[in-house]
């Protein structure tokens, strides 16, 4: 039923435990799985107070933080499809810059995925904790190509 499932993985505990959901769903059909790790854009602060040498300074400072960001990002990720490829599960992940709502989004768009899980991020508490979505989940289940499962945990 469910041939590709991607599963939007921020590095936490929580998407681990959504990934683990998506292994279980992908050892009954023979799935293939995509985890899809999005590194955040980084924003560079306004450069108006620093002279020409020192935004470009910062500007490298940027640029040197996002490549490290990716890297550890795969390394971690690595870690994460190699445990499950010796469990026989048909696993890859990508890792992209980004901001998550336009990455996750732009992937379903993109490709014919059969399934969504994902984790729900909480921010909120009490009776409103019940009631929100976070952003990026909102607006995966609002494009509707797909089934989503959301992880509440």
């Amino acid at each position: 039923m469910y041939k590709k499932i991607l599963v939007p993985h921020a590095g936490t505990p929580v998407g681990d435990k959504a990934l683990k959901h998506a292994v279980h769903i992908a050892k009954f059909d023979s799935s293939e799985i995509l985890i899809l790790h999005v590194v955040e854009a980084l924003q560079k602060p306004p450069t108006f107070a620093l002279s020409g040498t020192e935004s470009k300074a910062l500007a490298r400072e940027f640029q040197k933080a996002a490549k490290q960001s990716v890297i550890n990002s795969e390394k971690e990720m690595d870690k994460k499809v190699e445990h499950y490829k010796l469990q026989n599960i048909n696993i890859r992940y990508e890792v992209v810059t980004g901001y998550a709502d336009e990455v996750i989004t732009r992937y379903v768009k993109n490709h014919d995925f059969d399934l969504i899980v994902m984790a729900k991020r909480r921010k909120l508490s009490g009776i409103q904790r019940l009631l929100s979505l976070g952003s990026v989940s909102r607006k995966i289940i609002e494009i509707g190509l797909c089934p989503v499962l959301l992880i509440d945990v």
